[in-house]
């Protein structure tokens, strides 16, 4: 049966990154006979600019029938004088909510190749391999009320709710402990507990459902703390599950213990496994169109996109496989070149992989 698979090349690098993820995706669907097709749409600024709006209704419609979703990135600073609904980023939050994307997986994984990118000691990065699940449909990034609103004194005043239901922490907190069975059945579960009442609903339903999950050693820590042990000690760590704004900004702290944010994939699945897949890089407008944007975090996502919507394995290790491959070979993007590698563009590195396949 034919799996579709939408493209959202978006904003920023997002086109450059999105052509080479294409390129490996096309030859691993010939290779191993995937029965991939594949179509496109616009999100983000790019869809402002064509339709006014950063998610129009073609593309929610497409990316609802899609078997899974690989997205560049949006966003860029020609969009940012426009109001807060009508911005780019409101298209990847509307992908998020309308597709029902609760559960976000962000590998942060040093590469052997790599451990000279990271600032940190390679006695304390060597081996990394952390899971980040974070909650994506809930929390202060959607909760009403909010807005700016006038106090009675004259003075403005900006708000948002900081909310979560039973359910929503049940549902993400079975993904991370399925997760952490998968593993090395480890969960540390982070909150605000000693602050936030919402975060104390959220401990006591982690509790609960540690119950059902026996082989797996839940621990609980502080966002501040862990904050501050993913630099101290980030391998006492194998599955962290946290809610959407603590789980936003942990994540970008873990993918840059691996020396570049641009090696990291992640993948955003719904209860059917539909999922959005996208590098964890932003869209880098400062570099846009020149060539020197790193596509492997992208080429990942479509591994990891093969793996958990597709079930196709196979495809997704040749990805893998593939990348270290030029990573062992010394090809290097700007953002993870070191003095004895060799400098590549986008489509150098895009080529290399096929060539590694």
């Amino acid at each position: 049966m034919s799996k579709t698979v939408l493209l959202l090349p978006g904003d920023g690098i997002g086109p450059e990154i999105i052509n080479e993820a294409e390129k490996v995706l096309r030859r691993v669907n010939e290779t191993f006979n995937l029965g991939l097709t594949f179509d496109t749409a616009l999100v983000g600024g790019a869809a402002i600019d064509a339709a006014g709006v950063p998610l129009p209704d073609e593309t929610l419609n497409k990316a609802r029938h899609a078997s899974a979703i690989l997205l560049g990135a949006v966003g860029g600073p020609q969009w940012d004088g426009l109001e807060m609904a009508r911005r780019p980023e409101k298209g990847l939050l509307g992908l998020r909510s309308n597709l029902e994307l609760f559960a976000n997986f962000r590998p942060a994984i040093l590469y052997p190749q790599l451990a000279s990118a990271s600032s940190l000691k390679p006695e304390v990065i060597s081996g990394l391999d952390i899971m980040i699940v974070r909650e994506l449909t809930g929390g202060i990034y959607f909760s009403e009320p909010r807005g700016v609103r006038e106090l009675d004194n004259g003075e403005r005043q900006g708000y948002n709710t900081y909310a979560y239901t039973e359910s929503e922490i049940r549902r993400i907190g079975r993904v991370a402990f399925e997760a952490a069975q998968q593993r090395n059945k480890k969960l540390c579960s982070v909150d605000k507990a000693n602050v936030l009442e919402v975060t104390v609903l959220w401990r006591e339903i982690m509790n609960e459902l540690a119950r059902e999950y026996p082989d797996v050693e839940l621990s609980h820590m502080y966002v501040d703390n862990a904050a501050m042990q993913l630099v101290r000690a980030p391998k006492q760590f194998d599955v962290i599950v946290t809610g959407n704004m603590f789980g936003d900004i942990l994540s970008d702290e873990a993918a840059m213990l691996t020396g570049s944010i641009g090696m990291l994939p992640s993948a955003s699945l719904n209860a059917n496994k539909q999922g959005m897949y996208e590098p964890c890089h932003g869209s880098a407008p400062d570099i846009a169109g020149q060539g020197v944007a790193n596509p492997l975090a992208t080429i990942l996502s479509g591994a990891m996109m093969l793996r958990y919507s597709l079930q196709e394995e196979e495809a997704a290790r040749a990805i893998e496989a593939a990348v270290h491959t030029v990573l062992d070979q010394g090809l290097r993007t700007a953002d993870i070149m070191s003095d004895d590698c060799t400098r590549a563009t986008t489509r150098e590195m895009g080529e290399a992989v096929l060539a590694a396949l």
